[in-house]
């Protein structure tokens, strides 16, 4: 095996694909990534077999082979290497990295002790705008469970509609739940399904990664994201990087049921200002309760307060637009956060029923006709004096 690339290509798979390999004592070759020279470059790829992710790298191949190296030290070694050309020689079970004045040996293992990947099909993806599913993914996988007691809950619902071309994602953790819909751009056919959040997490990363680092050369510059399903597995797959993971077995919580129709209080208010004084008010909330009081005072004010006997109390009033009737509901305070720094927005409408009914957050947007977004819902469901 030998084989040459820029390193800066080279830094850029890497970064893609170690973050995947894992410490595993009862597997080591988990700490390894697959290097597999062939077809005009080198494909990576790492596995913690929940998680499969591979990356296609171009560059001048004089010999094909396959070895694996330790994915850490490869990547940060690389990362250190001056922006020059980068030659890889695999050499009596080392991996030999030559870059101007700079020469190391890695040692590795064969390619055969690492696990296979499983490969999924690539027929009739479903195809989304890359920089929507970015925003999608981040605005609700925050609000899937963390204990996977329930493990249906601890996943992001994916349901795709033929009918409308839509694609729904919703994340609950059975306290407070979000919801974001976005168009899809081509090749929609009715499909549901629970993907871990672990591995949305990391499909963000590299969407993330990809786009603060733009290199045309490494990923053809993409800006459509296709997923593939079978029964038990999703493929996305971005340009010339892959990522298969399994789908979570059960059925996802019909949510419809607990959204609230009508309202009997609306309050729009600049996100910043409510944040602040929320973040006032958590200071001194409750341990284990994080209680902070909304009081809605119709036209013109809300309080935010808490009061805590072992540490104080903090009261702040906004000046805000509030219709409807006079109103108050107690909200966990990092949910009403979350859920703020999710709306990417600089105002929020809240809607609120009573104390016994879900609180629902919506961006508004200064480009749509009623200013407020249909497309995002966030919900918190109120705590119980």
């Amino acid at each position: 095996m030998k084989f040459s690339c820029t390193q800066e290509n080279l830094q850029q798979g890497l970064a893609i694909v170690s973050h995947i390999a894992s410490k595993n004592v009862n597997l080591p070759i988990l700490n390894n990534l697959l290097l597999r020279v062939e077809g005009g470059g080198v494909r990576f790829s790492a596995t913690n077999l929940e998680i499969g992710v591979s990356c296609f790298v171009r560059g001048k191949i004089e010999a094909e082979g396959e070895f694996t190296v330790p994915a850490r030290v490869f990547a940060d070694y690389v990362s250190l290497l001056p922006k020059d050309k980068v030659d890889l020689l695999l050499k009596d079970n080392q991996l030999e990295i030559s870059s101007a004045s700079h020469q190391t040996k890695i040692k590795g293992q064969a390619a055969g002790d690492f696990p296979l990947i499983p490969q999924l099909g690539k027929k009739d993806p479903i195809v989304v705008a890359a920089v929507d599913f970015l925003s999608a993914i981040s605005q609700v996988v925050f609000a899937t469970a963390l204990s996977e007691t329930r493990p249906e809950i601890s996943g992001v619902f994916f349901h795709f509609s033929a009918e409308d071309k839509k694609l729904t994602v919703a994340a609950t953790d059975s306290y407070r739940l979000a919801e974001k819909q976005l168009t899809v751009t081509s090749g929609i056919h009715d499909k549901k399904a629970i993907i871990p959040a672990a591995t949305l997490q990391e499909v963000q990363r590299i969407l993330s990664s990809v786009a603060r680092s733009r290199d045309k050369e490494l990923v053809d510059g993409p800006t459509e994201l296709e997923i593939y399903f079978n029964d038990n597995q999703v493929l996305f797959v971005f340009g010339t990087i892959e990522l298969i993971s399994r789908l979570i077995e059960g059925q996802y919580p019909d949510y419809a049921g607990i959204l609230p129709g009508q309202h009997r209080t609306q309050m729009i208010v600049a996100v910043e200002d409510l944040a602040k004084a929320v973040k006032s008010a958590g200071l001194f909330v409750k341990s284990g309760i994080n209680d902070v009081a909304l009081e809605f005072k119709p036209e013109h004010e809300l309080i935010v307060s808490t009061l805590n006997a072992q540490v104080g109390e903090n009261v702040s009033h906004l000046e805000v637009n509030i219709t409807g009737v006079d109103n108050a509901v107690t909200l966990n305070y990092r949910y009403l956060l979350d859920g703020l720094q999710a709306l990417g927005t600089s105002e929020v409408v809240l809607e609120v029923v009573d104390n016994n009914t879900p609180v629902v957050l919506k961006p508004v947007l200064a480009s749509a006709a009623e200013g407020i977004s249909r497309d995002y819902l966030y919900l918190i469901m109120p705590i119980k004096q």
